[in-house]
């Protein structure tokens, strides 16, 4: 992306005091919702202050425009979902491979999609706010995190715990795209939940030293 167009989508000021950041909260918050109820090309800055009790100008210390507004909420969302594999990922160190496979599809299927309308409609405007930049930094993040936990699985591996990392990692992004790309992924997402669960204990237990039974 061009610097010109990065920097514009950049937020103006990062907020510091506890009363401000509050204040993004529920910019951010608005934002989604306008985006929900109008879409993208209808969502207005005025309309995201109105409905976050704030001023334009308010807005506009922290965003210079729409796109801007759009990235934060699409970086915020996705940061989110990481921090829910992060936490996880540290609860269940040192447990067996096919347990914490199923405690980190459980958990990212329910980040993800645990507000689906929200959701959807951010992964529907990605592409216009450098959304595949802020996903991949997310991703990767998730990712050391599942090579940090595989890596004490009380098996022992057979398979680098890096390769075994991408695999789940790019099986669970990949379910999530078709889930947010469905016309009724609400009605969707426990049968898609179950497909990949299965998916990814079978693949995982390909990565032990020793066979794992159930």
């Amino acid at each position: 992306m061009p610097r010109l167009v990065r920097t514009a989508l950049q937020p103006r000021k990062t907020p510091v005091q506890a009363r401000s950041a509050v204040t993004v909260d529920a910019i951010l918050e608005a934002a989604i919702q306008v985006l929900v109820d109008a879409g993208k090309e209808r969502l207005t800055t005025t309309q995201v202050a109105y409905h976050a009790g704030v001023s334009v100008g308010t807005l506009y210390q922290y965003f210079p425009n729409k796109s801007a507004l759009l990235q934060a909420a699409l970086r915020r969302h996705l940061e989110s979902v990481s921090a829910e594999v992060l936490k996880v990922c540290e609860e269940y160190r040192s447990m067996g491979l096919l347990e914490m496979g199923a405690a980190v599809v459980d958990v990212y299927i329910d980040a993800k999609m645990r507000h689906v309308k929200e959701s959807a409609a951010l992964y529907a405007v990605s592409s216009d706010v450098d959304g595949m930049a802020i996903a991949k930094a997310a991703a990767a993040r998730a990712r050391r995190s599942l090579v940090e936990l595989f890596v004490t699985a009380k098996e022992g591996l057979r398979k680098d715990p890096e390769l075994i990392a991408t695999s789940v990692s790019a099986a669970m992004n990949g379910f999530a795209r078709a889930l947010l790309e469905s016309k009724s992924p609400e009605r969707e997402v426990e049968t898609l939940r179950g497909e990949l669960l299965a998916l990814v204990q079978a693949y995982l237990r390909t990565c032990v030293k020793s066979p794992i039974t159930i």
